[in-house]
């Protein structure tokens, strides 16, 4: 059984994409983690992220805080110029279609997701820019 690892950035994606998961996927307070690929929107390399993420309605949830800076996380940026991302979780890779939650659906997504990361609350103290939810639709 995988136990949870404290990684963070590049080591904390090259250790889950080496293990299929088994190190990275559980993080820290009970979090898991999925991996995210997206292309650079300027550079058109593949680029990969680490988020915390929960499964909801057969569609994954992230969230693009970026710690509550006033600028959003290139990834996010990177999925808004092309939707089309792959997402691994533990050994699974797919394809999926990344949209913003609608402003309806949001509160019940962004409370479901300060369930396991009680700190985006606080991110989004700290900035006027609205934090996104982001739903990955497995295509």
């Amino acid at each position: 059984m995988s136990s949870a690892i404290d990684l963070h950035g590049d080591p904390h994606v090259e250790r889950y994409l080496e293990t299929n998961g088994e190190d990275g996927y559980h993080w820290r307070n009970g979090t898991t983690i999925l991996i995210l690929f997206t292309k650079g929107r300027k550079s058109g390399e593949q680029r990969t992220h680490a988020l915390i993420f929960r499964e909801h309605e057969g569609d994954y949830l992230v969230v693009a805080s970026k710690g509550g800076t006033d600028a959003p996380p290139a990834w996010f940026l990177n999925l808004t110029a092309d939707p089309n991302v792959e997402v691994q979780i533990k050994g699974d890779r797919f394809p999926a279609k990344a949209r913003l939650a609608t402003p309806q659906e949001k509160p019940a997504l962004w409370a479901k997701m300060t369930e396991v990361w009680p700190d985006y609350d606080e991110y989004q103290k700290k900035t006027t820019r609205e934090i996104p939810v982001v739903v990955l639709e497995r295509q």
